[in-house]
């Protein structure tokens, strides 16, 4: 862990800045496009700021694993929910979650919400 000697701190301390650990941390992530770095067992300070800000410190070994790929934000229209809320009755609510738990196809939603209303 970083450590500071006294007049460091003092002089941290009349700048407005307070260094302090953060006890008890398993884990630390970042998450980028394509790969999570994560940090096991690290050691954490955060150096708090006047005014509200913080800056943390992580030490620690890390290790690289390749990310997931989000799925992309599936985009459902009112035309496919108002669609599917004509063909089965369901509210548009309904409609949509329907919609999206099909991957946006609006025959298997149609039939989803078919079946579940017999």
């Amino acid at each position: 862990m970083m450590r500071l000697n006294r007049e460091q701190r003092r002089m941290l301390e009349r700048m407005g800045l307070v260094f302090k650990p953060i006890e008890g941390v398993q884990e630390v992530q970042i998450k980028l496009a394509g790969k999570t770095i994560i940090i096991r067992s690290p050691e954490v300070q955060v150096l708090e700021i006047k005014g509200g800000g913080k800056i943390y410190y992580v030490t620690g070994v890390e290790e690289e694993v390749p990310g997931e790929q989000q799925p992309q934000q599936l985009e459902i229209s009112q035309e496919d929910i108002d669609l599917v809320v004509l063909r089965t009755g369901a509210s548009p609510e309904e409609a949509k979650r329907a919609l999206i738990e099909s991957g946006g196809d609006i025959a298997k939603a149609i039939l989803s919400l078919s079946q579940r209303k017999r």
